[in-house]
This record gives C-alpha cells, sequence and structure tokens, in this order.
C-alpha cells in the first residue's frame, strides 16, 4: 500500500505541474490571439492579422488543453474524495455501515472507470487506424491520449480509496 500511496503522490505532483503549464499557455495563447485581433481590427495592422494566420493552431490547440484540464482536475479531485457525488444513502443507512457504503460505492466506481477505459483504449486504436491530423499535423490520437490516460488514473484513485476503505472495514472487524 506504501508503493500505491507513492505513486498516488507523485501523480499529484506531476498532475499539478500539468496544470500550471496548461493553464499558463492557455492564458498567454489566448491573451496574444485577443492583442493580434485588436490590433488588427482597430488599428489596422495588417501584420497583426498575418501573425493571427500563422498562429491559427492555437485556437484548437487551447480548446485541447482545455479537455486536458479537466481530465486532471477531475483525477485530482478523486483523489481528494471532492468528486460530484450523488448521496442518498448516507442519511438513511446508520453510521457503523457507511465504510461499507464507500467500498460498494467505490468498487461501482472502478468498473464504470474500467470500462470507460476500454471503450477509450478502443476510440484510440481507431484513431490510430483512421484518424486525421489536429494541428501543426499532430495526429488526433496523439492529442486525445488524455482519454484513457485519465480514466485509468480515475481508476486508480477509486482503487486506492477502496483498498483503503477495505482496510478500514478490516481493522473494525478485529476490534
Amino acid at each position: 500500500m506504501k508503493f500505491l500511496k507513492w505513486i498516488d503522490k507523485t501523480l499529484i505532483k506531476f498532475e499539478g505541474w500539468l496544470i500550471i503549464a496548461f493553464l499558463s499557455a492557455m492564458v498567454i495563447l489566448t491573451f496574444i490571439q485577443v492583442v493580434l485581433r485588436g490590433l488588427y481590427a482597430h488599428a489596422h495592422l495588417t501584420w497583426a492579422n498575418s501573425l493571427m494566420g500563422q498562429l491559427d493552431w492555437s485556437e484548437p490547440f487551447v480548446r485541447l488543453l482545455v479537455l486536458w484540464l479537466t481530465f486532471l482536475g477531475a483525477s485530482l479531485l478523486t483523489g481528494e474524495n471532492k468528486h460530484i457525488k450523488i448521496d442518498l444513502l448516507s442519511t438513511l443507512i446508520p453510521p457503523k455501515w457507511l465504510p461499507l457504503r464507500e467500498i460498494i460505492l467505490s468498487l461501482f466506481c472502478i468498473l464504470i472507470s474500467a470500462i470507460m477505459l476500454k471503450v477509450c483504449t478502443d476510440y484510440i486504436k481507431m484513431e490510430m487506424t483512421f484518424g486525421e491530423n489536429m494541428f501543426l499535423y499532430f495526429p488526433s490520437w496523439i492529442c486525445q491520449l488524455i482519454l484513457p490516460a485519465g480514466f485509468a488514473v480515475i481508476l486508480f484513485r477509486f482503487l486506492l480509496k477502496a483498498i483503503a476503505q477495505g482496510l478500514e472495514i478490516a481493522r473494525g472487524l478485529t476490534r
């Protein structure tokens, strides 16, 4: 379990750095686009329009970064147990049953994440065969690797949670 927690902490640091880098790139590229559009539209500087044409790849790149940030954020929130939940049972069942409920929910989330991982992996395989280029001649499948990677990390986080809940239940039974 210590090794899995070490992997999780390493992933958290890596995801944090990626979020900072991607968000910075999004802000910088969007700012440059806005400035260049303003220079062309209001100051009628043709070089700004020409430069905007050279940066035509930046808009789809920023949209792709939004997808990456979404999965990275979802992964971090899952690890902190702050993901979106629909929780009806916690008020209806006795508190002593909450750890069992948590492990059942974690196992169900592992199943859903595994299904999504499989679907996304199949999608990437299909994109590798039939896909096109997105921007700057990057194949679309490379840009969309966040789909299976994101679900894999979310699955890992739910697996850690299930193991922790299982250990908590086991400790409660031995008391």
